[in-house]
């Protein structure tokens, strides 16, 4: 029992301890863990707090990254500079063109040889068969075509069009590039959409540097590991694991830093830029954004603009092996510049073939022989700045009258002129070669003397060429539209425009007085004329005075007539500077420059009429939408009946008269009419004229104002005569207005005159002017029986 007891005793007394220490350890451990739980509490809500904020902050950066995105890709306007264009050349049965010109044009039009693909020509006994491009005018869209052009005699015969076997009443080839407008970040790139761009290259692209495209949702994280990888075991960076869409992000976006912010909001700018658009958007966005180039200031951007800077074709024109070259230099353009590090462009241009290969996207012959071909990148990239300095600069300022700076720079205008870039160079051949042997044959000291040419459509106004500069491809002083020199004697068919305005009063028989006299001008001071041979004639016509040029019969009949009428006849033709009314004016003491002397011609060329000389033809807008047409415009500003009387006795300049060398240096057909101009101490030399399709003017002189010893008939008339030859196909035939008769009259006397008077020379008078008195000179023969003259100019010659 004791026992017993004792072992309960026992136990009892042990089970109190016990008992008690259990619960002590519970207390403990539970005090313990609240302690524990009284302190994670705060950090774990502080831990949720941050972490929520943190969501918070960055779905708010998210939606600013978004916000950012929307508001720069909605749309995706690009800064694109305008595209300046030539004329289209339109080529039809009868055109004057002859195959060598045409292939020059060709030329110019980055045209190749070869039977198959557009943009090539090939020869075909006196024919040329043509595979043009395809171009969306204004009026419609002109489609590509295989055509047979056929020329006789320097003639277009016939245009057959080769996929109908039908013949063609014309061909509109696409207008030459030839400036750009930049922005001022000197971005340049040609929008391409994506269904013109060429299936091939879109493989192509995707092949090399984003074969998942159109699988992943802007990041691709087995790419970016395989691309670690392969870098890790070479040591430096071989591949790059960025997508398409990530790539975008950084060159529309971002900059070019390689901050871990950066990049960061690369990854979430990827990411959304996929959430909100659609693989092709994105596709079509880094065709026309990725840069793939650099000349001098002007950054190239997109496959299309690329095609054009390394291969001068469109990207439907490129080859397999071209193709690779393009997508293997967006790696690194510089490093893999194939015109100044070819051997490294041809190797990596060989591994994207290769590459195309193994992925089954190419044959093993396919690829072997696009291996074996040449870079076939172009020697000279084409250049961002205008071949044609001069006119691009005359197309700017009647620009401006329109638009704005940004809107020209940052628009992608299209803007559509009249430059004939085949009579451009003519003209530039033309000044350059003949102020060099001026120099040679006249002891001058070499690049002494400077030159100016303009050339324009008689009938419309259009300028066709313009030459500022005898460094004709140099941006500077343009001495077409700047140079305001001294005109001299090319003003002077304005006095007898205006004289003979007035038939009542004066006609081409009309006797001037050539001997000396002064006149007293407005301040006192005396002023007397000279004529430039320092004789005086006497009596003499007033044709006789124009074609001979003399200073005296020329003064006395402004005088007469009133400089105020001869002041107000050049403003109707579209002279707008402030003239002042002196007898000077009468001889060209005023200064002009070489455009404004074309706009006074223009209205003689044209039959009397103020016709705004213009270099745009019309502007659409980056859509293709026509935003402005210039029409021609037309102002009747002088008497077409007077116009051909001044018309008649300047082409009789160019038979007898100051510009006769013309009679020696022009072919026999080609009738012109022009006016030799020369300034005091021989310090300028002009001359303008005009034939049934062209008109010129041209200006030679020193810069610094130095006689030159050239007349306007030794200095500016070679140079006119050289123009005329290369851009004019049709001499002058007008006809004669209504109320116009030729009669044959004795220059000695003025009066009319027989056929066999050895001073007799045929000239038109309107109506009633005409003299109605005989000479005694040559058999009297009644007026009835008189021939009378046919076109040229005074019949009879």
């Amino acid at each position: 029992m004791a026992k017993r007891t004792t072992r309960r005793t026992s136990s009892k007394k042990d089970s109190k301890p016990a008992s008690r220490r259990g619960s002590g350890h519970r207390t403990s451990r539970s005090k313990r863990r609240s302690s524990r739980r009284s302190r994670l509490g705060p950090v774990l809500a502080f831990t949720a707090l941050v972490g929520l904020v943190a969501l918070v902050g960055l779905g708010g950066y998210a939606l600013h990254l978004d916000q950012q995105i929307r508001s720069q890709f909605e749309g995706k306007r690009w800064s694109l500079p305008a595209r300046v264009f030539a004329r289209p050349l339109e080529i039809y049965a009868g055109l004057d063109l002859d195959r060598e010109t045409l292939e020059q044009e060709l030329q110019w039009l980055h045209y190749h040889p070869g039977r198959e693909g557009v943009g090539r020509y090939a020869r075909e006994r006196g024919h040329l068969i043509l595979n043009t491009r395809g171009f969306p005018f204004a009026d419609g869209y002109e489609p590509p075509r295989r055509v047979r052009v056929s020329f006789n005699d320097g003639h277009v015969t016939g245009l057959e069009d080769l996929e109908s076997g039908d013949s063609l009443p014309l061909l509109r080839m696409e207008p030459a590039l030839i400036a750009n407008i930049y922005p001022s970040h000197g971005e340049d790139r040609l929008l391409v959409q994506l269904d013109d761009v060429p299936e091939e290259l879109i493989r192509t692209l995707l092949t090399v540097e984003d074969r998942k495209f159109y699988e992943h949702r802007g990041l691709d994280p087995a790419g970016i590991a395989r691309a670690a990888l392969a870098n890790l075991r070479a040591g430096r960076t071989v591949q790059g694991g960025s997508t398409l869409t990530q790539q975008l992000v950084k060159n529309y976006f971002l900059t070019q830093d390689r901050s871990w912010r950066r990049k960061f909001n690369e990854a979430i700018m990827a990411l959304l830029l996929e959430w909100r658009y659609d693989k092709d958007e994105i596709l079509e966005a880094y065709l026309n954004e990725v840069f793939l180039g650099q000349d001098g200031m002007r950054a190239i951007h997109g496959v299309g603009m690329a095609s054009q800077f390394y291969f001068q074709r469109q990207l439907s024109e490129l080859s397999t092996d071209e193709i690779a070259l393009l997508v293997g230099i967006i790696r690194g353009p510089s490093y893999y510049d194939p015109r100044r590090r070819p051997e490294r462009a041809l190797e990596r241009r060989n591994l994207v073939l290769t590459l195309l290969e193994s992925e089954g996207h190419l044959e093993a012959d396919q690829a072997r022989e696009a291996r074996q071909q040449p870079l076939n990148v172009s020697a000279n990239p084409p250049s961002g700045v205008t071949p044609f300095p001069a006119f691009v600069q005359l197309l700017r300022e009647q620009l401006r009258r329109d638009y704005r700076d940004a809107d020209l720079q940052e628009e992608g205008l299209l803007i559509f002129t009249t430059l004939d870039p085949i009579k451009q160079l003519a003209a530039e051949e033309a000044l350059v070669r003949r102020l060099a042997r001026l120099e040679a044959s006249r002891g001058l000291p070499e690049g002494s003397l400077q030159g100016a040419v303009v050339v324009t459509r008689p009938d419309n106004g259009e300028v066709l060429a313009v030459v500022g500069d005898r460094q004709v491809r140099q941006a500077g002083f343009n001495r077409a539209l700047q140079a305001r020199r001294p005109v001299g004697s090319v003003i002077k068919p304005m006095v007898y425009l205006a004289a003979l305005s007035h038939p009542q009063r004066y006609s081409l028989a009309t006797l001037l007085e050539d001997e000396s006299f002064t006149v007293e001008l407005d301040n006192g001071d005396l002023w007397t004329p000279r004529n430039a041979s320092r004789e005086f004639h006497g009596q003499v016509t007033a044709q006789e005075s124009l074609v001979r040029s003399y200073n005296v019969a020329t003064t006395r009949l402004g005088m007469d007539l009133g400089v105020t009428r001869v002041v107000e006849q050049m403003r109707r033709l579209g002279i707008r500077q402030d003239l002042p009314a002196y007898p000077s004016l009468l001889l060209g003491a005023v200064e002009m420059s070489p455009l404004e002397v074309t706009g006074l011609y223009q209205g003689l060329a044209s039959g009397g009429y103020h016709v705004p000389l213009r270099a745009i033809r019309e502007v659409m807008d980056r859509e293709g939408q026509l935003l402005q047409r210039y029409a021609l415009s037309l102002n009747k500003a002088a008497d077409d009946k007077a116009v051909y009387l001044v018309t008649a006795a300047l082409h009789e300049v160019t038979r007898s008269g100051t510009g006769r060398r013309l009679q020696s240096s022009l072919p026999p057909e080609l009738a012109v009419a022009g006016k030799t101009g020369t300034t005091g101490e021989m310090r300028d030399a002009w001359f303008a004229g005009y034939s049934g399709d062209a008109l010129a003017v041209v200006w030679v002189g020193r810069d610094d104002n130095q006689p030159m010893g050239l007349t306007g008939s030794s200095g500016a008339l070679p140079v006119w005569s050289d123009v005329m030859q290369a851009v004019s196909h049709r001499g002058l035939v007008p006809s004669v207005p209504e109320g116009v008769t030729w009669r044959l009259i004795d220059q000695d006397t003025g009066l009319l005159a027989e056929e066999d008077c050895e001073t007799a020379q045929w000239m038109p008078f309107i109506d009633g002017s005409a003299p109605t008195q005989r000479s005694e000179c040559g058999v009297q023969t009644p007026p009835e029986e008189a021939s009378q003259p046919g076109w040229l100019f005074g019949g009879g010659q």
